[in-house]
């Protein structure tokens, strides 16, 4: 995966430290998400999403359960259609395209709850990411994605369902890394997981970063989050409330006991 130059964003607008509902502005963002609208059927969850990630770093999206957070996800990825704003990758517009064209361009989601494919191989799981992108180089990513995580190359002809939850998330992430993702977005990597397990995987998601892969955290694990991304926004009732860097996030005392339940 080649290594991408970060590139910084400049915060506009300040309330004691923390930014309110504007992104930060600067050079083109690698995403650039505006005023995104999206739901169920009759059911508007998100309204009116601006967030930002720049190339190599990571950014956090935290909120509580039900927050928004899985349905901006899907909706960045094509899973669930936008009804109104803009998603824009690379330079590119992307609201409206298909989840298979996200994947192409180079945004690619790792599902919340894993969403592997339990009845085949681990092998057979990580040659699927590879179907829409990166099936040149398959072999060659599959080498990387063993040395990353030596225990899905121990394990590669066994039944991805006999896994372990940990187990079954490095294959998730594996089969993501196999897509030759620009941009990952992980949806929960640390649900279910113990928190030994969980310091792990968050030492992992450093890795892929330090190797060249932006990255969207999309997680309810405020502490972890912090601790690992730059920059986080802070989402409730599908609505975007803070946004600032990890540091002017942990230093709000009324922030973290309202919000981030630090």
């Amino acid at each position: 995966w080649p290594a991408r130059p970060a590139v910084a964003g400049q915060p506009l607008m300040k309330e004691r430290g923390i930014m309110r509902d504007s992104p930060p502005s600067g050079p083109m963002p690698l995403l650039a998400v505006r005023g995104l609208e999206s739901g169920y059927a009759r059911l508007a969850v998100l309204h009116g999403i601006d967030l930002e990630v720049n190339a190599g770093e990571i950014v956090a999206l935290l909120g509580s359960n039900g927050a928004g957070k899985s349905t901006f996800a899907s909706t960045l990825s094509g899973i669930v259609p936008a009804t109104a704003g803009s998603i824009r990758f690379a330079g590119e517009e992307l609201v409206g395209a298909s989840p298979a064209r996200m994947v192409q361009a180079g945004l690619v989601q790792v599902p919340e709850g894993r969403r592997i494919f339990p009845n085949l191989d681990v092998a057979e799981n990580l040659a699927l990411g590879a179907f829409r992108r990166g099936r040149e180089r398959r072999d060659e990513n599959l080498a990387r994605v063993y040395q990353l995580f030596p225990r899905l190359e121990q394990r590669a002809r066994q039944r991805a369902g006999t896994l372990s939850g940990g187990e079954q998330q490095m294959l998730a992430i594996g089969r993501a890394m196999m897509a030759e993702p620009v941009l990952l977005v992980l949806d929960e990597p640390s649900l279910g997981l113990s928190p030994l397990l969980v310091d792990q995987m968050f030492g992992l998601i450093g890795e892929l970063n330090r190797a060249g892969v932006a990255i969207l955290l999309v997680e309810q694990n405020v502490g972890a989050s912090l601790q690992l991304a730059g920059r986080a926004y802070v989402m409730e009732n599908g609505r975007i409330l803070f946004s600032g860097t990890s540091a002017q996030l942990l230093d709000s005392d009324e922030l973290r006991r309202a919000y981030l339940g630090l």
